[in-house]
């Protein structure tokens, strides 16, 4: 990492733990520079404004999240084991980097409201993630293991929302693979009892 590169990942690093620790509208930039030990007009070399430098801390996280998710699709594996595989590196990079989760979570709304060019670059960042994931769920589709009959990028938002409600629970041994196996295992078959047909299971309370 060159020096230019080293003082931008520094400057993000501490407007993650920043951002994370009070609201967004509580952090200035003079916070940034202080916890960052830069000058202000330092930060204004690498990002336009606050808003410019919350949106590429939370997109670098995405994109690192893109890069674990296609390497886990292995030469070979099966379906089943590519998305538990894409499943586990999803919860490790999360655990891994919780404030990450904790301010994607808490901020993400607050992108659709952002400038035209902050909004399009983290919508964009977004998608890529989608569709990383759904090039994995494809794969079950053509396998014959996952319906077709809806886009994999809808399935994908599915499995992702199963995926971050998951991260929650990073109290509950979050390294034991039977809780992704779990969940891959819903989003597969559903929540239905096995080898009961739908016809028998009863809707009533």
């Amino acid at each position: 990492m060159d020096k230019k590169s080293e003082k931008r990942h520094l400057i993000m690093q501490a407007a993650e733990r920043l951002f994370t620790s009070r609201r967004f509208h509580e952090i200035t930039m003079e916070d940034v520079a202080a916890a960052a030990d830069v000058a202000k007009g330092t930060i204004y070399l690498y990002f336009q404004d606050k808003e410019d430098l919350f949106a590429q801390t939370c997109t670098a996280g995405l994109e690192e999240m893109c890069e674990l998710l296609e390497s886990s699709a292995g030469e070979g594996a099966s379906f089943r084991d590519q998305l538990l595989r894409a499943c586990m590196q999803f919860n490790e990079f999360f655990e891994r980097r919780h404030q990450l989760m904790q301010m994607m979570q808490a901020e993400e709304a607050r992108m659709f409201y952002l400038k035209g060019g902050v909004h399009d670059r983290w919508m964009e960042k977004r998608r890529k993630l989608v569709s990383a994931v759904a090039r994995i769920i494809a794969r079950g589709v053509a396998a014959g293991e996952i319906r077709g009959d809806l886009p994999p990028d809808a399935l994908a938002n599915v499995l992702m929302g199963m995926l971050r409600a998951r991260t929650h629970d990073v109290d509950g041994d979050p390294q034991d693979p039977r809780r992704h196996e779990l969940v891959v295992d819903l989003f597969c078959h559903g929540a239905g009892r096995p080898g009961v047909p739908d016809s028998q299971i009863s809707m009533k309370p």
